[in-house]
């Protein structure tokens, strides 16, 4: 299965982030969350750092830099040394099972282990290099058919032959794995790996069922509903008006999220509401109520305790920290959300003649004399996330240009190309790879070091090997998003006046907002929807209510209504959540973008008053892959996220500073009272 980490859909409704690499054996764990449009305008440009910003024609796709996977091995998608590979694979498979099948308690649990990472990374060779292919063809109907057809047999191979693997090293008795750790100290290199399975025996199925859902799935259940969807999506075009061009999504978002022209943000919401409308959120119910209804199912079979269970289960983290994560976004986000939109309505009512403020307006870019909104050039977006990376870490700096000069991303807002952004981890030695949607904006940027953010960790996370580099979700966001912050951060500090301050501000707390309340927006969403799941299937009229229902709690309750919401109206917003892909692909996964942004936030304040050592540390923490649960890997910084309060102090000091800090800038520039 391909696991990719992205940015969360902040652009229009949220941002967008996705678990990274074609993962292997965590079964259920192993996931795919998907990329949306890139999030609000981050940065900006200011004249100290004009040198890297200068103002560009954009490039056409056809100048900007593809990936080449030729690293993979294969000549194309349909070469024959695909099919061979793979049979290769499958006859490796059999004797694995024909070796070790009720005979781990006796013989080497070890040399099991690593014979089934190496069969497991042969595998997923194949899977990475067809989904990232058609990731940049969607419109190729060949290659999806291909793709279909070698994915049924990678899940008939992992049925047949690998999937009791996982069954029975969860079974084993407590008293034979000690056995097994005193004959060869070496299998603890794997123990992560192990108490992954272990921790999921108890919702785990007799073999028979695993199988039989493990080589179906292709056929049946979710995943072709899903994938189909996605294509329709990834077809979608929009046109601003009748003699116009017919422009993708990403392009549509890229427009209306850099117009300083509150009437044509306007006009972009209301074309891309309406076009979400009639058979495309049709299509979006039925697959978000097909994946609703597994995951109940699933759920009550496997003796999950609540909705959020299984998910945490797979971050490795408590129900109760989640929880307390939810509540503190509640009673101390939503205020300071409140607090920050009443503040950039003010700002746009004074600079752009706001006469409501709209939820078209709500990532608008401020415009503030002295800031430039012209297109940046790829060469100079490489420059300016360099420049930032260098400040913190010349290692991250020097990973990164590795994957821009080996060409590891595939830059273009391309038609037939898959929208958003995400790093894929693959398999150590051959990955990471980025897909971008790249438009010249200066959330573009911000995307490039996130996604780059996921590339490094990917990197210096290999040394666990396959089985072990990927980090439980809830650590997933941490270098992406600290990418994110020192980038942001060495822009903020070369500002060469208060203006430019504010606006960097401003659009950063855009970001934390999308990241934070946003995204448990998300989450309270699906709770919605997967509880009225249980009464019966779900239609898009219903899901368009869930979807307001939630917009209304987190945002108030919109002032042309009478409400507190800073917002005058929620027109043209009631069928944004069809295109959401995190509802389809990774139920309840939205959390961890929150969870991620508050403690980077925090480790950030960490760093500036605790500098010596840090560099050290986070490379540390990021080594360490998934051999470390978020506590054990947060301890080293003083940070303890089981505490009660240690979310709404996270709140406070993250998110509350930056808001209090753009206040009283905007105060002194005569923007607010």
């Amino acid at each position: 299965m391909l696991r990719l980490f992205s940015r969360p859909v902040l652009s229009l409704i949220v941002a967008s982030s996705r678990p990274t690499s074609f993962s292997p054996a965590l079964r259920p764990g192993i996931i795919a969350a998907f990329a949306q449009s890139p999030q609000p305008a981050t940065f900006t440009s200011c004249q100290a750092t004009a040198a890297i910003m200068t103002a560009a024609t954009p490039e056409s796709t056809t100048d900007l830099p593809r990936w080449d996977l030729s690293r993979f091995g294969f000549s194309s998608p349909f070469s024959d040394e695909i099919d061979s590979h793979l049979e290769e694979t499958a006859k490796l498979a059999e004797a694995f099972k024909a070796t070790y099948e009720g005979k781990l308690e006796e013989l080497s649990l070890l040399s099991a282990i690593q014979e089934y990472e190496e069969i497991s990374k042969r595998k997923t060779l194949v899977s990475s290099y067809l989904h990232l292919s058609y990731d940049v063809s969607l419109d190729d109907d060949n290659l999806k058919k291909r793709k279909g057809a070698l994915s049924q047999r990678q899940s008939e191979i992992y049925g047949d032959n690998l999937e009791w693997f996982s069954l029975d090293v969860a079974d084993l008795d407590d008293a034979i794995l000690a056995s097994q750790y005193e004959k060869e100290p070496s299998l603890t290199a794997f123990k992560s790996f192990i108490d992954e399975l272990r921790r999921q025996k108890p919702h785990n199925l007799s073999k028979d069922v695993e199988r039989a859902l493990t080589v179906r799935s292709p056929y049946v259940g979710t995943r072709p509903l899903v994938s189909f969807f996605d294509k329709e999506l990834s077809l979608m075009r929009f046109k601003l008006d009748e003699d116009g061009e017919e422009v993708n999504m990403e392009v549509l978002l890229s427009r209306m999220q850099s117009s300083n022209d509150a009437a044509f943000r306007a006009k972009c919401l209301q074309v891309l509401n309406e076009g979400l409308a009639g058979s495309v959120s049709r299509t979006a119910a039925l697959s978000l109520s097909s994946v609703a209804g597994g995951w109940l199912i699933e759920n009550k079979e496997r003796k999950y305790t609540n909705l959020r269970s299984r998910r945490n289960l797979d971050n490795n983290c408590p129900d109760e920290v989640v929880d307390s994560l939810l509540v503190g976004v509640r009673s101390a986000g939503i205020p300071l959300c409140k607090r920050f939109y009443t503040l950039k309505k003010s700002i746009l009512q004074k600079t752009q003649g706001l006469d409501k403020f709209c939820w078209s307006d709500r990532n608008a870019p401020i415009d503030i004399g002295g800031v430039s909104n012209d297109k940046i050039s790829w060469d100079s977006a490489v420059a300016m996330v360099k420049k930032g990376y260098s400040q913190f870490s010349p290692k991250f700096a020097e990973m990164f240009m590795s994957m821009v000069d080996e060409k590891r991303i595939d830059v273009p807002a391309a038609n037939g190309k898959k929208g958003g952004a995400y790093c894929a981890g693959v398999i150590p030695g051959i990955g990471p790879f980025q897909l971008l949607n790249f438009d010249g904006t200066k959330q573009d940027v911000a995307t490039l070091a996130h996604e780059s953010g996921h590339g490094v960790h990917d990197i210096l996370a290999y040394q666990q090997g396959y089985l072990q580099y990927h980090p439980p979700l809830t650590l997933a966001e941490t270098a992406s998003i600290f990418g994110e912050m020192i980038v942001f951060r060495d822009l903020l500090a070369q500002s060469s006046s208060k203006e430019e301050e504010l606006t960097l501000l401003m659009s950063k707390i855009d970001d934390v907002v999308n990241s934070v309340v946003r995204q448990c927006s998300f989450d309270r969403f699906e709770e919605l929807v997967h509880t009225a799941r249980e009464k019966g299937e779900l239609s898009a009229d219903e899901l368009d209510e869930y979807w307001m229902s939630a917009l209304r709690e987190y945002y108030g309750k919109e002032g042309d209504a009478g409400g507190d919401s800073p917002f005058d109206s929620y027109e043209n917003t009631s069928h944004l959540w069809s295109y959401v892909p995190h509802f389809h692909h990774v139920p309840f996964y939205v959390y961890s973008y929150a969870f991620a942004d508050l403690v980077v936030g925090t480790l950030y304040n960490n760093f500036l008053t605790n500098k010596d050592g840090f560099e050290g540390r986070l490379l540390a923490l990021l080594s360490a892959g998934g051999t470390k649960d978020f506590a054990d890997a947060l301890g080293p910084f003083g940070l303890d996220p089981t505490s009660s309060t240690f979310w709404t102090e996270a709140l406070t000091a993250h998110l509350g500073e930056l808001v209090n800090e753009a206040e009283k800038i905007a105060k002194e520039l005569g923007y607010v009272e």
